[in-house]
């Protein structure tokens, strides 16, 4: 039997880093809880990502909040729909069971990419539990441009090397190899129809409504992001402005977590917790 001593790292460990066991329309979500307080975090992931998106964000803002990372359904340790398809609504949803299940308060939202109009879904089903939203280089309307992601590139013989090409295209000059290689790992390991499911979800017509949210909100984005609106982004979000990191690519938060964390630290006061 082993003795209490050599016990010690492995509690410690489950004390810091706990999973959580929730799970909505019988889909279960992994997410992890780490820090505590009553001011919480939750750090949304992007198109065929999960939560070690933010790996450079957690260890800094456990030490002032709660951090609450997931996988969506469909994507990294959680389950996928086995009736039905991933939706913005699910997406949702797996949030709301995930903040129950740590018994948070109200929130703030931080989504990368789709997590932006996931993020904005929550606010819409559950508004009374959002404390701030901080979307970062996600698009907050539809241009209708030639260049838009197609949702049926993703799946099929091809599905694969599109979706390789295209996530190639997200890096910017900050990228370096591991950082690439961690991305590209991690996208590329989602199964096919969550790659074409949740694109699909993504750019569904219903997510694009133009009502605005009361909260404080930041956005932050790429380097002469694409995504950048500053005056949409005040029309949706009054109480809110956006920044450019520099010589960053769509991974801001991988390619320049300093720049990025100060960013979101300073914001995080204004949160209305």
């Amino acid at each position: 039997m082993r003795s209490m001593r050599s016990l010690l790292p492995i509690l410690a460990f489950s004390v810091l880093v706990p999973a959580w066991a929730a799970s909505v329309d019988g889909i279960p979500i992994h997410s992890t809880v780490r820090g505590s307080g009553t001011r919480t975090i939750v750090f949304v992931h992007g198109w065929t990502c999960d939560e070690s998106s933010w790996r450079e964000q957690v260890p800094i803002f456990e030490k002032n909040y709660r951090v609450i990372t997931l996988d969506l359904p469909g994507h990294g340790k959680s389950g996928s729909p086995t009736h039905g398809p991933l939706t913005m609504e699910l997406f949702a949803k797996s949030i709301e069971a995930v903040r129950l299940e740590a018994k948070a308060g109200k929130i703030v939202l931080v989504g990368h990419s789709m997590g932006t109009p996931v993020i904005r879904e929550y606010a819409r089903l559950y508004p009374a539990n959002v404390a701030a939203m901080v979307p970062v280089d996600g698009v907050l309307h539809l241009s209708g441009g030639p260049n838009e992601p197609n949702p049926d590139r993703m799946k099929g013989p091809d599905g694969l090397k599109n979706r390789e090409a295209m996530i190639r295209g997200m890096f910017g000059k900050s990228a370096t190899p591991a950082i690439q290689d961690h991305i590209l790992k991690m996208m590329l390991a989602a199964p096919e129809t969550t790659a074409y499911q949740a694109m699909a979800a993504t750019f569904a017509a219903p997510n694009w409504s133009e009502e605005t949210f009361a909260v404080p909100a930041l956005g932050i984005y790429a380097d002469h992001s694409g995504s950048d609106d500053p005056a949409y982004f005040k029309k949706i979000f009054p109480k809110g402005s956006t920044v450019e990191v520099p010589g960053t690519g769509h991974f801001v938060m991988l390619e320049k977590p300093a720049e990025f964390n100060q960013l979101l630290a300073d914001f995080l006061p204004k949160a209305s917790f």
